[in-house]
């Protein structure tokens, strides 16, 4: 039977022998990166100095046979440098949204740098991980942890492609368990109605265009960054539709930006129903004659107090005042999107016609978390008109 190689950078036994000059020569077989085994010798004047010569020139022979600038040896902090970068890069591309990046830069400085920072690769194991992610789990949460342990799956797979690991540590850590999930709750006919009789009573909720804006949500089921990115070219009052193919973040050092939406299914027709159709057109007649204008491309259907685009977290903050402490203070903007999906699942929706209208690509999550193709089925517009309308 052949005798089996020696595994990709190692070597096999160091030999001393003297030198007829004087002095000691150490010699080592060694199977570089690219599977030749060569022999490697250094020479010194004594025997341990040329076994010590050797082993650093192995050492060395083995850091450099690495393709790229990492070896096990490297930081784990300047594996993590590089792996945002490559977040940066997919950010400009537009295939990640720059808030994933803010979130990921976040974590990485609050949690995964202090913690791993200052240790090499080769030294980054599953306990050190996992010890990671359960005291992150015990402060912070499930949603924290797991997003902790995507930007340490991250980093330690950019290790991995330059051959600095040949295992990602998270892998093998301990599933992150939320808990028992909690029930969708949408609001009921009789809370709808109280809901938007406490807006128009509400002088600030008035002037922060709160009411029409649930109407239009409700009506819809967009989020509420899809709500604030659409303009008036993207509404087709005559059809009865509104296209959905933007939303409204804020993104560090930019400010407010409108960008389409993360997944194609976002991007989406919807019809409206009547009482939405009634109410943007009262807007759109209100607009025009507020602003001397003929209402056109990249206007907002729902501006700022100067008409530009809102920002969704002042938004949200608005509407967390309005609520109150009693009674709505479970309600966000996200319930608005559940009522919707609910009115739907009532009326007999398929799942998959439901995520359609709120633009999800797994029928599963929208069963899952929101009820309590393009087009949609314009019949979701009589429901909702029946469910809602007045």
């Amino acid at each position: 039977m052949p005798r089996q190689p020696l595994p990709i950078g190692t070597h096999g036994k160091v030999k001393v022998n003297p030198k007829a000059s004087g002095g000691f020569v150490a010699k080592a077989k060694y199977r570089d990166y690219d599977g030749v085994t060569r022999i490697v010798e250094r020479s010194g004047r004594t025997e341990t100095a040329a076994t010590n010569n050797l082993l650093e020139a192995l050492r060395d022979r083995a850091g450099a046979s690495h393709a790229g600038p990492v070896t096990p040896d490297t930081k784990f902090s300047a594996v993590a440098d590089l792996w945002l970068a490559e977040v940066q890069d997919a950010v400009d591309s537009g295939d990640m949204a720059p808030n994933s990046l803010d979130l990921y830069e976040r974590q990485l400085r609050n949690y995964v740098r202090p913690a791993l920072g200052e240790l090499r690769v080769r030294e980054v194991n599953t306990p050190r991980v996992d010890a990671l992610l359960r005291a992150v789990r015990k402060r912070r949460g499930a949603s924290t942890t797991k997003t902790v342990r995507s930007v340490v799956s991250g980093i330690m797979g950019v290790a991995a492609r330059h051959g600095a690991a040949t295992v990602n540590p998270t892998r093998e850590t301990k599933r992150i368990s939320a808990g028992a999930k909690r029930t969708a709750r949408a609001l009921t006919p009789q809370e709808r109605t109280q809901w938007l009789a406490q807006l128009e009573a509400d002088e600030t909720a008035l002037r922060k265009d709160l009411p029409d804006l649930t109407r239009f949500m409700l009506a819809t089921g967009v989020r509420i960054g899809e709500a604030l990115a659409v303009s008036w070219d993207d509404v087709d009052l005559d059809a009865r539709t509104v296209d959905v193919e933007w939303t409204i973040v804020r993104v560090r050092g930019q400010g407010l930006r409108r960008m389409p939406p993360k997944t194609e299914s976002g991007e989406r027709t919807l019809p409206l129903p009547g009482f939405a159709v009634e109410m943007l057109r009262r807007r759109k007649a209100a607009a025009e004659l507020d602003r001397e204008i003929t209402v056109g491309s990249a206007v907002p259907v729902f501006p700022d107090s100067i008409g530009g685009w809102r920002d969704p977290s002042n938004t949200r903050r608005d509407l967390r005042t309005a609520r109150g402490t009693e009674g709505f203070a479970w309600v966000t903007s996200h319930v608005f999107r559940k009522t919707c999906a609910t009115i739907l699942d009532e009326a007999r929706f398929t799942p998959r016609q439901i995520a359609d209208q709120l633009g999800h690509a797994r029928p599963s999550l929208t069963q899952d978390v929101y009820v309590g193709r393009k087009v949609a089925n314009p019949a979701a517009a009589e429901a909702l008109d029946k469910g809602l309308g007045t």
